[in-house]
């Protein structure tokens, strides 16, 4: 039986080398982009909270042409919403074999594994970022997943932790300081909805 422990610190050279490669990052949804934590109302709707530093984030990838997605195990109407919002082109909800769904989703975007980047935070992540290019994980991730991961955010889910990885996709692209100086100009922002 493997003791699990803090995972190993990746090789920075290979997580970039890696992070440079993808054209489509996928994300989890709970844990990942929400804390994790489900809040269910007086009448039985189900509410979620998402961080807007990651939104930006998200947009950043798209405007640096890195396609977006989302797979996850829940249906949630917030969730399409959300994706709506921010402009996140292929959306996946109810998924049991999220393999499956990468699957589909390689094909239809005509992309290899190697071009694929994943984050996850729990054991039914773990066939998606065990067979793409690029894996990343929140701070808060289960034990098993960050030891797997190529990379491991400094915030936990649903606190920025989307961001982090977002940045090092960009710096990874070499785009992140073209992308930083033209917000620096007056009147830059696209003022999309984050």
């Amino acid at each position: 039986m493997t003791t699990l422990t803090a995972p190993a610190t990746p090789d920075h050279a290979d997580c970039m080398r890696r992070a440079a490669a993808v054209e489509l990052m996928i994300f989890d949804v709970d844990g990942v982009l929400t804390d994790g934590r489900v809040y269910f109302g007086a009448e039985g709707e189900m509410l979620k909270a998402f961080n807007i530093l990651d939104g930006q984030g998200i947009k950043l990838l798209q405007r640096a042409g890195i396609r977006t997605a989302l797979i996850t195990g829940r249906r949630s109407p917030m969730v399409a919403r959300r994706a709506a919002e921010l402009g996140i082109d292929h959306v996946a909800q109810g998924i049991g074999d999220k393999r499956a769904a990468l699957d589909t989703l390689l094909a239809e975007c005509g992309l290899t594994p190697a071009q694929a980047g994943h984050m996850g935070d729990d054991w039914p992540d773990l066939p998606v970022m065990c067979c793409v290019g690029f894996a990343a994980c929140p701070a808060n991730a289960h034990a098993a997943v960050a030891a797997r991961a190529h990379f491991r955010t400094a915030r936990s889910g649903g606190h920025g932790a989307v961001r982090d990885v977002c940045d090092l996709l960009l710096q990874a692209r070499g785009v992140y300081d073209t992308l930083l100086d033209a917000y620096c100009r007056p009147g830059a922002g696209d003022g999309a909805q984050r």
